[in-house]
């Protein structure tokens, strides 16, 4: 026996994205999070040049969602089995699907085009400082929780 250290490498890790149940997981997630989406555009449908609330507001609840579900998972031990296949699922799949930043940025778009710059400005500032909120907001409840 000897007092010099183990060099040797630690046993290599598949990545998530090379797990077939991992990727079935964020697919799942995805399946869920999308109609809900497609459900609160259709509810709250944007008028012509107006706030967009539906997008507005999905994107604010997956922040939340987001927050809490990453604060709770963090405080129940590292992200390794089942803990890592439910962030998959319900992270990444079904927040993922549920925002939508990408809309945002057209919104934010379409309404600067029709020459409504204060809508885009504070629509576009909103969005950004409710969804950090949100987010604050949902790693604080978690927190909170046992």
């Amino acid at each position: 026996m000897t007092d010099e250290p183990d060099l040797r490498p630690a046993p290599a890790v598949r990545p998530a994205h090379s797990r077939p149940l991992l990727v079935l997981a964020v697919a799942a997630g995805g399946l869920l999070g999308t109609p809900v989406r497609y459900a609160v555009g259709r509810w709250l449908p944007t008028p012509a040049e107006g706030w967009p609330t539906a997008t507005f507001l999905v994107n604010v609840a997956g922040a939340f969602l987001l927050g809490l579900l990453l604060e709770a998972l963090a405080r129940r031990g590292p992200d390794v089995g089942r803990r890592r296949a439910l962030r998959l699922f319900a992270g990444t799949g079904f927040c993922g699907a549920l925002t939508t930043y990408s809309t945002l940025a057209v919104e934010v778009d379409l309404l600067a085009d029709a020459d409504r710059w204060t809508t885009a400005l504070g629509y576009g500032v909103a969005s950004v400082v409710a969804g950090l909120a949100a987010a604050a907001a949902g790693i604080a409840v978690a927190g909170r929780t046992r």
